[in-house]
């Protein structure tokens, strides 16, 4: 198998196959970081998915919370709808109008080892300012992100190989 081994303190990952002649394709409109972006790549989207695991659903408390403009939170909840994270759903205040609250789906529960670690990294980089801090209920300590391979084995960045593939495999089947 070809390999694009450069060993130097620069190095990220390993390229193996296809993957390691970096010149010999382009990640436009396949790549799966680019895709995820395309969803929930911007503030307005991950201030409305935070706040959906904070607890928000109603309209108006989003866009309180969040800052947002109305426009911009209308916008952005459409989109996080139609792409299947939030779910709309109408509910009703006695003596008021039918209106519409926003709760994740279990796609949009997913995003949440990715809230963690940016929650994580941005803590670590705020400067102590503080601010919420997500624990086990069990045990009370703070929850870390961590990568594992389909193994269960930890994986550091050093450890890590990028290779091309055409086709996700089956569930039950090796990822090779």
């Amino acid at each position: 198998m070809e390999r694009a081994d450069l060993h130097d303190k620069d190095t990220v990952f390993t390229r193996t196959g296809d993957f390691a002649d970096r010149d010999a394709f382009t990640a436009a409109g396949w790549c799966a970081m680019e895709r995820s972006l395309e969803v929930v790549g911007t503030r307005s989207a991950m201030m409305l998915v935070r706040e959906a695991f904070y607890g928000g659903r109603r309209f108006d408390d989003l866009v309180r919370r969040t800052g947002l403009a109305e426009t911009v939170a209308s916008k952005r909840l459409r989109q996080l709808v139609a792409d299947g994270l939030m779910e709309r759903r109408p509910y009703r205040v006695p003596g008021a109008r039918t209106r519409h609250e926003y709760v994740l789906t279990e796609r949009g529960r997913s995003l949440f080892p990715l809230f963690v670690a940016l929650m994580n990294w941005g803590s670590a980089t705020d400067g102590g300012r503080g601010g919420v801090e997500l624990a086990h209920a069990g045990c009370g300590e703070a929850l870390l992100p961590a990568v594992r391979c389909a193994a269960g084995h930890d994986v550091g960045i050093e450890e890590t190989e990028a290779r091309l593939v055409t086709s996700r495999p089956a569930a039950d089947e090796p990822s090779r």
